[in-house]
């Protein structure tokens, strides 16, 4: 069962997957400073200022027909209140749709790199001369018993 263990670790797939994983990780964090340091801050001019993080709604304030008495969302949690964060959700949906956007790009420009170097390829391969065919060298051999 160890050996299994050890040839399942060994195969290239789980490798590629755990280096894949890191680098995941990694490209988190620089998705989520791109979005929390460059994209809010230009969202935010554009909308006047708005922070989506901080948009609540106090479901015990509007069940009772009353305006919140809580300054932020942070206050109204600290305080254990119930609220409907759709800020939250908002700011989680541009994260991830910037997220799929930065992907996409990358995946795009891995796969023009990709065509580029098959297409190179395949040009080296139809410059190179070719070789003797089956039926020449079948010829040659016929040709050098005849000697």
């Amino acid at each position: 069962m160890l050996n299994e263990f050890k040839a399942f670790i060994a195969k290239g797939n789980v490798v590629d997957l755990a280096v894949g994983i890191i680098i995941g990780a990694a490209f988190t964090a620089i998705v989520n400073s791109l979005v929390a340091d460059l994209i809010n801050p230009i969202i935010g001019v554009v909308t006047g200022g708005i922070d989506f993080s901080n948009l609540f709604i106090d479901l015990k304030a509007l069940v009772h027909g009353e305006a919140s008495s809580f300054a932020s969302l942070k206050a109204a949690k600290d305080a254990g209140a119930p609220v409907f964060a759709y800020g939250s959700f908002i700011t989680a949906v541009i994260n991830f749709l910037i997220i799929a956007w930065v992907v996409f790009l990358l995946v795009k420009a891995v796969n023009k790199l990709k065509a580029a170097t098959a297409k190179k390829e395949a040009a080296e391969a139809a410059a190179a001369p070719a070789g003797p065919t089956e039926l020449d060298v079948l010829m040659q051999i016929r040709d050098a018993l005849k000697k």
